[in-house]
């Protein structure tokens, strides 16, 4: 049973050291958007997509799918396909069982019979970040589009450095990002119970009982604010559940890389806490929100609706009068 001031627990908690930054998962690179270019040669061999369970993902055509030309291997593993009315886009969405590193492959010929005839593509199942769009293009495009689409990519990667960076930093000193950060007097911390307030995916593999979301800002410098979550979770399971790896998902559908502590594995048949966060604002965050959380290179996930962040009180310090 977690103590009446979970904000104080979780300061000591980090403070302890109990709570560690698990190490970053070995996850596949994806993408919400992804392209393919078969005006410059078919891909060797057909490409990886993610797909994450109960998600759909759209791909676009710029040519023609011919009506009837569109097989999968393991299309049981899907819940829904269906081709555009239009025969330029194709849905798939994978099944509620579908396992992280689960493959399905798909495959289309075009109508017109001019080369190449047909493509192929595997969804590769992921606890938590499928591919929302795939555009896949057969006709060559102007300089200024593909040089527009070189930028777009170059700006990701610098924002995923900047990810990295961040999740570095969250694993530096004693407590980590939020437990070095929230131990300043200079700041502002306000928390915010969650209990009643989420919503649980029904194919969750473990409970719930006890949430909370903290917020924080540092007063008078510039360093990046910083929002977590903290779950009291129960595992129904006959073996332990580590914590991976954990992402939030805005209402856009925007998804933002969390740091994440656990104080241990959660055993079979028992319970145990785990620590979420990020070093955003949470008016960056765009939420409610959508937590999912994984193991290491298993298909039990935890999926978590409605997350909302508390507004801090700039005011108040963070000198316990904060914390509920």
């Amino acid at each position: 049973m977690l103590p009446s001031s979970p904000g104080a627990l979780l300061v000591i908690a980090l403070l302890s050291g109990a709570a560690q930054a698990a190490e970053p998962p070995p996850v596949p690179r994806c993408a919400a958007t992804a392209r393919f270019d078969l005006a410059t040669g078919a891909p060797e061999g057909a490409p990886d997509v993610c797909a994450s369970a109960d998600e759909t993902t759209t791909f676009v055509f710029d040519s023609r799918v011919a009506v009837g030309a569109v097989e999968f291997q393991r299309g049981e593993r899907l819940a829904h396909w269906a081709l555009g009315q239009d025969g330029l886009s194709l849905y798939a969405t994978p099944r509620a069982d579908y396992l992280p590193g689960e493959r399905v492959k798909a495959t289309v010929r075009f109508a017109d019979g001019a080369a190449p005839a047909s493509t192929s593509f595997w969804l590769v199942g992921h606890a938590a970040k499928g591919t929302r769009r795939v555009e896949v293009f057969r006709q060559p495009r102007p300089p200024e589009v593909l040089k527009k689409e070189r930028d777009e990519a170059q700006a990701e990667a610098r924002q995923c450095q900047e990810d990295k960076a961040r999740l570095l930093a969250a694993r530096e000193g004693p407590g980590g990002l939020m437990g070095a950060a929230w131990l300043e007097v200079a700041g502002s911390l306000a928390s915010l119970p969650l209990d009643g307030e989420l919503k649980q995916h029904p194919a969750n593999a473990l409970g719930w009982d006890r949430a909370w979301s903290y917020s924080y800002t540092r007063t008078g410098e510039a360093r990046p604010a910083s929002v977590a979550v903290r779950l009291r979770l129960s595992n129904p399971g006959a073996e332990p559940w580590t914590l991976a790896g954990a992402v939030l998902v805005d209402s856009a559908g925007e998804e933002v890389a969390l740091a994440a502590w656990q104080e241990a594995p959660i055993a079979a048949g028992g319970a145990g806490a785990v620590v979420v966060g990020t070093a955003r604002e949470a008016a960056q965050l765009g939420c409610p929100c959508t937590l999912k959380l994984w193991e290491p290179s298993g298909p039990r996930t935890v999926t978590l609706g409605d997350v909302t962040f508390p507004a801090v009180d700039k005011a108040r310090r963070d000198d316990g009068a904060a914390t509920p």
